[in-house]
């Protein structure tokens, strides 16, 4: 505060505080201190963390007073207690962004101490970086605001033996806080006696880590110089867990935007964990979130609009995730859990306890979604910290005319965006993870559609971007012309997969006669033709896999049409990035043997052989990922897709149309920029190929065309579909991309570079299934032997 009160205590200890704080006459003010936090604890960012710790723990209502939360300094030569009510340091500005007049103009000046001049401490270069002092500040009062007990609760010291050690519980109702501090500049070490907490589990209350249970005899703890923690003491089962069905709560009784003022929000950041966890795009579902809040909200109709959800976890970046936000209420509940409930996000809850309304995703909504199309024609509205901006190609510029089904249907594509489908003329994909800087869907989007001739993806038509005063725009949305389709590459390679099961059936032997056998790397049988009994079984599908490959080159091609726009213009492989390539690869074997090795016993019994096969190989694995990136390399880096699969192409009829969508969700969105070989995208299509070929052996279901008992004779006529399909695609690509320069020179270098996207590929599939899908581990296990061997 702008005065330590000392006239409650004794001279001597008046006297020693003094000595301690304020050494300088001139800090001193009838029998107190005048001195902001920051100076007058030496500017120690560690001692400032444990004062608030301790103000925000102890009983009372604990006020901050402003320049607190950034580390502000203060001028105690001005006199009185003008020395601590200086301007705020907004920005390293004129007048440190306090007022545009003339300096000498100000009632008191600004900051211009070394230490703490306004240009280094501000708020606008504070909340530029999650690690500082304004940061921390927000988060120990989000934290604190999730437990009553700080503000209701009773206090009981525990008085330790260690006296540098400060501790004590306090209660409310059900909940029971311990807090902990080391007052010492040492490291401390306290024995606490918590016997009335038997058996109860102290979780840290900041990162959400279980401490072993409180024993009979005293608890040990260690804390590190002027640390602190704060204990939420928690049974060993938090009582009984939530039904999957059951929505979260949210105590409301006014409208959304009053639900989303600071001052009322509280209810609803508690409750957006649990809300999130439950939407299918949320990708933290395997991390310990912190906390989450809502930090902008931009209306878009009454009682809905866009929000943005800040979710902190334990370890790891925090993640930005955008949420649209409605608020029904009365019968209004009851038509959207009617026609969509997958929309209903929590219920409200009157004081009385009954359920008033409901929030929803009103993406589900014809009007929201109109609305959010037009804001790429119009001025959208401002948010409260920003403003968001759109544009639109001339297609959406007019007036549209009546289509058939022009109502907006949802689809949710690879459980990442959200996909809004105008019947057969737009399709609006939100983004749900905001990421700074140029996204690459629309910076490739934007290049393909106006740089050059690549027809063979849906053009891009509009986007909507958030803005903030300061720093890079952010994309929310984009907007592209609909392709009408059959089917995706997936759902029409799995069909044709059936018919040749069919067909190998209906042969003359049946299944019964085993396959031809194939000799050679994919490379190498890509340069011959393909033989006449894979030509007959497999039939229509080799052809439509030459024309994959083709349309696969042809966007390879056209990436790299302009080499004059540096952020398409291809790299060659130096030898550093080669020797951080090998690095990068050894690291990634490790990793997913380790993460094999705790998991091998939860796998299929008829996946458990080759998964200690491939255990035992871990060192021809390391030298295999060291041989394909360690010799020369003629190749260039490119863009490319980044996560082209099946799925990521569509089947017309005729042809097929790559989607420029979702990259690789578990990358960021600059990481997705950085160039690499294009043979990734070959791999990722041969990878999917692999999966279509053992996809009824992993799944072990009958379908229209296969019974299960035909399964285990036809597994080598999967693999003999596989290999010819995988050679038709790549004779497909590789004569569409001859001569180009991302490409290999020597038919040797080629089957090598591709080995090693190969390798890399299966390698991250097999961490995702061993997390996801354990009974689909045995794919990606089957690929890595393959290229090993």
């Amino acid at each position: 505060h702008d005065e330590l009160t000392l006239e409650m205590v004794t001279d001597e200890e008046r006297d020693y505080m003094y000595r301690v704080y304020a050494q300088d006459q001139q800090a001193r003010i009838n029998v107190g201190i005048r001195r902001r936090l920051a100076p007058l604890l030496g500017n120690s960012r560690r001692k400032m963390e444990l004062m608030n710790g301790l103000l925000l723990s102890l009983p009372g209502t604990p006020v901050l007073y402003y320049g607190d939360e950034i580390g502000m300094g203060d001028n105690f030569y001005l006199g009185d207690r003008n020395g601590v009510r200086t301007p705020m340091q907004w920005s390293p500005d004129r007048n440190a962004g306090f007022s545009r007049a003339n300096s000498q103009k100000l009632y008191s000046p600004v900051i211009i101490d070394p230490e703490y001049h306004y240009e280094a401490v501000n708020v606008e270069v504070q909340q530029d970086n999650p690690e500082s002092l304004l940061w921390w500040t927000k988060r120990i009062l989000s934290v604190r605001k999730r437990y009553k007990a700080f503000g209701r609760g009773t206090l009981e010291f525990l008085n330790p033996e260690n006296n540098r050690v400060l501790a004590y519980v306090r209660a409310y109702e059900g909940e029971r806080v311990l807090v902990v501090a080391n007052l010492s500049r040492f490291p401390q070490h306290v024995e606490l006696k918590l016997g009335a907490f038997k058996g109860q589990i102290p979780v840290e209350m900041f990162g959400r880590d279980p401490f072993p249970a409180v024993p009979d005899a005293p608890y040990p703890l260690a804390l590190g110089p002027h640390g602190f923690y704060w204990f939420s003491l928690e049974p060993p089962a938090a009582g009984a867990a939530e039904p999957a069905a059951a929505l979260p709560s949210v105590a409301w009784g006014g409208s959304l935007g009053d639900l989303l003022r600071d001052a009322n929000r509280n209810a609803l950041d508690a409750a957006l964990p649990a809300i999130l966890r439950r939407r299918p795009w949320f990708r933290g579902g395997k991390r310990t979130v912190q906390g989450a809040e809502i930090v902008e909200s931009v209306p878009v109709r009454d009682q809905a609009c866009l929000t943005f959800v800040r979710v902190e976890y334990t370890d790891g970046e925090p993640e930005t995730y955008v949420m649209p936000l409605a608020l029904a209420g009365g019968t209004q509940v009851d038509d959207v859990a009617a026609q969509f409930p997958q929309a209903l996000l929590a219920r409200v809850q009157a004081e009385d306890g009954t359920v008033s309304g409901a929030l929803y995703d009103p993406l589900w909504e014809r009007v929201f979604c109109e609305a959010l199309l037009g804001f790429m024609v119009r001025k959208p509205p401002r948010g409260s910290g920003g403003q968001l901006t759109g544009w639109s190609a001339r297609e959406i510029r007019h007036p549209r005319d009546p289509q058939p089904g022009t109502s907006a249907r949802l689809t949710v594509v690879d459980q990442a965006n959200t996909s809004v489908i105008f019947g057969t003329r737009f399709i609006l994909r939100l983004l749900r993870i905001l990421e700074p800087g140029i996204h690459p869907d629309l910076e490739m989007s934007q290049f393909l559609t106006q740089h050059t001739a690549f027809a063979h993806t849906p053009p891009l038509l509009g986007a909507l971007e958030y803005r903030r005063p300061r720093g890079a725009p952010v994309t929310v949305a984009l907007l592209h012309g609909f392709v009408a389709h059959e089917s995706d590459a997936w759902r029409f390679t799995v069909d044709e997969l059936g018919r040749y099961f069919e067909r190998v059936l209906r042969g003359p032997a049946g299944a019964a006669a085993a396959p031809p056998g194939v000799a050679g790397s994919l490379v190498e049988l890509a340069a011959g033709p393909i033989p006449a009994q894979a030509q007959e079984l497999i039939g229509s599908y080799l052809p439509a896999a030459r024309r994959m490959g083709q349309r696969t080159a042809e966007l390879h091609l056209a990436l790299v049409s302009r080499p004059s726009d540096p952020a398409f213009a291809p790299e060659p492989f130096t030898g550093l990035y080669q020797r951080s390539l090998v690095q990068s690869m050894r690291n990634l074997v490790r990793q997913r043997l380790q993460q094999l090795r705790r998991r091998v016993r939860t796998l299929p019994e008829d996946a458990r052989p080759d998964a200690q096969r491939l255990l035992q190989l871990e060192g021809e694995l390391i030298k295999k990922a060291r041989v394909v990136h360690q010799g020369a390399f003629t190749g260039m880096r490119t863009r490319y897709h980044g996560m082209l699969h099946l799925g990521q192409i569509l089947y017309t009829g005729k042809d097929f149309v790559i989607l420029m969508s979702e990259g690789e969700a578990v990358r960021s969105a600059a990481d997705r920029r950085v160039k690499r070989s294009p043979l990734r995208d070959v791999a990722g299509v041969l990878r999917s190929l692999h999966y279509a070929a053992a996809h009824a052996f992993s799944t072990r279901g009958s379908t229209s065309s296969v019974r299960r008992e035909d399964l285990p004779v036809l597994e080598p006529w999967a693999r003999f579909w596989r290999t010819w399909v995988s050679v038709a695609f790549l004779q497909g690509y590789l004569a569409t991309a001859a001569g180009a320069r991302f490409l290999p020179k020597t038919p040797e270098e080629l089957r090598v570079a591709l080995d090693g996207a190969l390798l890399e590929k299966a390698l991250f599939e097999l961490g995702f299934e061993l997390d996801a899908r354990p009974d689909w581990a045995r794919i990606p296990i089957l690929g890595i032997l393959e290229i090993v061997s």
